[in-house]
């Protein structure tokens, strides 16, 4: 069994965020996503319109996702990557290079981003509005 690992915010959902989703799962068996806990966001000023429950809720009804686990703070990735046996790390290559130090861990791939769709592309269309 092949088990990939991502993270993420995944504030104000969108059509981006599944197509990452259903990419990462096409590698693999089973997708564990690590979500940003509502304390790890606000460290990281990172403000979600979402709750951490409703954002867990959420991705827990997409299909590509098996498991929804709490991100709690930087340091968790290697842990967490051992203690779920991943054979694979995915991240949008907007994080390219930030986590190769998993290497030593795990295979660690950078996927493209979907062009003309981000949450901070959403929020700014609607402080136009």
């Amino acid at each position: 069994m092949t088990r990939i690992l991502t993270y993420g915010t995944f504030d104000l959902l969108h059509w981006g965020h599944v197509r990452l989703l259903e990419r990462a799962k096409s590698l693999g068996d089973e997708l564990i996503v690590g979500l940003s806990t509502d304390e790890f966001n606000a460290e990281k000023h990172k403000e979600a319109y979402h709750n951490y429950d409703h954002r867990k809720y959420i991705l827990e009804a997409i299909r590509y996702v098996d498991h929804v686990i709490p991100e709690k703070d930087w340091d968790q990735k290697i842990k967490d990557v051992q203690k779920y046996d991943i054979d694979i790390f995915v991240m949008g290559d907007d994080w390219a290079g930030k986590f190769d130090f998993l290497k030593d861990y795990c295979q660690v791939i950078y996927l493209p981003r979907t062009d003309g769709i981000s949450t901070t592309k959403i929020k700014t269309d609607l402080e136009e509005l």
